[in-house]
């Protein structure tokens, strides 16, 4: 059964999504703060976490910061402001994904089922072809989620690591973004696509001096290449 850990200290929204999760078959634990979120990580080790932003004692800001490039869960932030420099924050900080309350439950259970396919404690992507993928001096393990610069090791998020593999992949074709976000995050709903955008850009950064791997194609969305 997938696990999913649900923190928010609103208690009213705590539970409701608690309720709604276990209703869909999930295995539900709940956290009133960051700090009994990270308590409960080592002996819960959910495939998925609902995150509040704007919590006591420790945000769900610190709960990323703290995780660092651990093993862990695909991060669902929660927050109440709708300002694109929050979200980029909190992605930029691992999270996955992230939603602004008041959200609609079954938009939130839409984000969850994709989430949990592909988070940090659950099955590897499947294997479709080759295991290790290299683009020049970048190379991809499918088998271990591990991706190196000359052998040295690079952080990524989940996500981060699905949205490179696809990519690798399939070097010169032309993906759009709701292309990328049904392929990635399983998902196919309207309004989603800025999340592809902050994930490129975050993918980017990360990369370095490699970062021209990943080709903007103006108008319709992302393609990968040889050496920049």
């Amino acid at each position: 059964m997938i696990k999913i850990l649900v923190v928010d200290d609103e208690s009213s929204i705590r539970e409701a999504v608690a309720y709604a999760l276990r209703r869909e078959g999930y295995e539900v634990e709940m956290a009133t703060d960051g700090q009994e979120a990270l308590d409960k990580m080592e002996t819960f080790r959910p495939a998925v976490m609902v995150l509040d932003i704007m919590m006591p004692r420790v945000s769900g800001y610190d709960v990323c910061r703290k995780l660092g490039g651990q093993p862990r869960p695909a991060i669902l932030l929660l927050t109440v402001k709708d300002d694109i420099v929050d979200k980029v924050l909190g992605l930029e900080l691992g999270a996955d994904d992230y939603m602004t309350k008041p959200f609609d439950m079954r938009e939130l259970l839409a984000r969850v089922k994709a989430l949990s396919r592909r988070g940090g404690y659950v099955q590897p992507i499947q294997q479709e072809q080759e295991d290790v993928l290299r683009l020049g001096d970048l190379t991809a393990e499918v088998s271990s989620r591990t991706v190196s610069i000359q052998g040295k090791l690079l952080d990524l998020t989940p996500k981060e690591f699905d949205l490179l593999v696809l990519l690798m992949r399939n070097p010169g074709r032309v993906y759009s973004r709701e292309v990328l976000l049904e392929k990635v995050w399983d998902m196919d709903f309207a309004g989603g696509t800025r999340t592809v955008d902050i994930h490129v850009q975050r993918l980017r950064k990360k990369l370095g001096s490699l970062h021209g791997i990943i080709q903007t194609v103006y108008g319709i969305g992302y393609k990968s290449t040889g050496l920049p």
